[in-house]
């Protein structure tokens, strides 16, 4: 059965334009074409990308977080509570007016003891400063490194200035090394970032952040397998262009530089725009739309090729509209540049209202002396 299925999946008709196939992409006088086998090389490559991970995170990011001035704000620990623990874990993080009253009868709390203790707790499961600082320092690291050599490897190559060069003599296209290995670490970075994922800070676009991992993955190992090795480096490239400038306006914003962030996240928004909503649906995808039609006849490679093409388009529009909302702001009002996906931490409200009452005491409380006057029973007289 599973035989079956894999000659199903294969058949040449799904990935190739009528008339070729896979023979056409076997190695032959010296000439080396991408073959679906070479995709298992990304496993071990994601593995090893995990412990560096780890390694950066600890010996390179720590210390510039500690450099930069990244402050941890002290959080309060809620109190152990088995009913509210249970309620937290098990139905809610964020209880209604309803539940609230319930559980005020089963833990014989008050109302504003009940309320801070969820506050304190979902501040609990928020991750800490340091954690957001060491994963954006990962991620601009390979961004930036990844974007340089894409360029070097793009440079010189005539598909970079001219898009309808990367279908010429399609698909007996060579491989270069240059390719082989840009795919293959992109491909499994994107691997280390699924494979992370449980583990990494939880945006609001977290569905996002999925859908996009998964297709970027999908794109990468498809094109490689139907030789558009060409469209795939442009588009890596076009990824790669903007997602640095992006970490680092982080990094800046978690050590509290706050004209740094800004002025780079507006750098970031500018490019962002231009590579994502002009350039990469405009030139790109209307070279990998529009132009094939008229070299060969539609086969259902083209239309799923295409169609994780648009499905990165949306969520790039999804994306430009906060970068857009953000940019407005602090152009509008200068306000601080914040991620809006990002959780922030609650104010502990029910404190700072207590410290309020305890002044106002003081304020009313009779005096003589300049002391406050206490009763036998060394209680304060308000």
């Amino acid at each position: 059965m599973l035989s079956d299925l894999s000659a199903w999946f294969w058949q040449e008709r799904l990935w190739f334009p009528e008339g070729l196939g896979w023979a056409d992409l076997e190695d032959r006088d010296g000439r080396v074409y991408a073959k679906a086998r070479d995709l298992w090389v990304a496993l071990p490559i994601a593995l090893i990308f995990l412990i560096v991970r780890q390694i950066f995170e600890r010996t390179v990011a720590t210390p510039l977080a500690s450099l930069l001035g990244v402050k941890e704000t002290v959080r309060l620990k809620a109190p152990p509570n088995i009913t509210l623990e249970s309620y937290y874990c098990n139905i809610t993080k964020n209880p209604t007016q309803s539940s609230i009253i319930s559980l005020i009868k089963q833990t014989g709390y008050p109302e504003r003891q009940v309320q801070r203790w969820f506050r304190r707790r979902r501040n609990q499961d928020r991750p800490s400063l340091l954690k957001k600082f060491r994963e954006a320092s990962w991620r601009f690291t390979f961004y930036l490194l990844a974007f340089i050599a894409g360029l070097a490897a793009l440079i010189d190559k005539p598909w970079l200035y001219d898009l309808k060069e990367m279908w010429e003599g399609f698909p007996v296209l060579t491989l270069l090394p240059s390719q082989y290995w840009y795919y293959m670490i992109e491909l499994g970075f994107y691997s280390s970032l699924l494979f992370s994922v449980a583990s990494d800070v939880k945006r609001k676009d977290f569905k996002e952040q999925i859908v996009h991992h998964v297709a970027t993955i999908l794109l990468i190992s498809f094109s490689w397998c139907v030789n558009y090795i060409r469209a795939g480096t442009l588009i890596m490239l076009v990824h790669d262009s903007s997602d640095y400038l992006l970490e680092s306006a982080k990094m800046f914003n978690y050590a509290g530089w706050r004209n740094a962030c800004n002025y780079i996240f507006i750098v970031f928004a500018a490019i962002f725009i231009v590579t994502r909503l002009f350039v990469f649906p405009f030139r790109i995808i209307y070279c990998t739309w529009v132009y094939p039609v008229t070299v060969y006849e539609p086969f259902f490679g083209y239309y799923f090729f295409n169609g994780l093409l648009m499905i990165l388009q949306c969520l790039h529009i999804f994306w430009a509209v906060l970068i857009i909302r953000i940019a407005i702001r602090f152009l509008t009002s200068n306000e601080k540049v914040d991620d809006e996906r990002s959780d922030k931490d609650e104010t502990d409200e029910s404190e700072e209202e207590e410290k309020e009452e305890e002044k106002d005491m003081k304020k009313n409380r009779p005096m003589q002396n300049g002391h406050a006057i206490y009763n036998n029973n060394h209680s304060k007289i308000a």
